[in-house]
């Protein structure tokens, strides 16, 4: 092996260390709105999919907890924010996260792309042709 081939294997540990990778995004969020704090970490132990949930809610809650009440399937209306899946399934793409989203805010599901830009997530979110971008903080 020649000395040109062995620097180019001794850097590249140090070349995939400062390409992000998927765990850069996990951790606890502060929506844009302040209401919430959402924690990304792996959907399953062991499967590269990354999922976000509903850790806590930073607004006065009725006794008993928030409810999902605009959810569109009747049968999980009754169930509590708190805990709720926020996304699913986010697998790199490029310098992006993509995956689904719903919002109990709305009871919408959607397009969901996350990207990681100066210590902050853009969070995008698509229905149909509609998107629409917010930025959250790390909690």
């Amino acid at each position: 092996m020649n000395a040109r081939w062995a620097l180019l294997l001794s850097l590249a540990p140090v070349v995939a260390a400062a390409v992000p990778g998927p765990g850069a995004i996990a951790g606890r969020w502060k929506t844009d709105d302040g209401n919430a704090i959402v924690t990304i970490a792996p959907c399953a132990p062991g499967k590269p999919a990354l999922c976000g949930r509903i850790s806590e809610l930073l607004v006065a809650q009725p006794p008993g907890g928030s409810r999902d009440l605009r959810n569109p399937d009747p049968k999980l209306r009754g169930r509590k924010v708190v805990g709720s899946a926020v996304f699913t399934g986010l697998v790199p793409q490029g310098s992006a996260w993509t995956g689904r989203g719903y919002t109990a805010k709305e009871g919408r599901n959607f397009k969901a792309r996350l990207k990681l830009e100066s210590g902050r997530l853009n969070v995008r979110g698509c229905v149909l042709i509609v998107c629409r971008t917010v930025v959250w903080t790390r909690a």
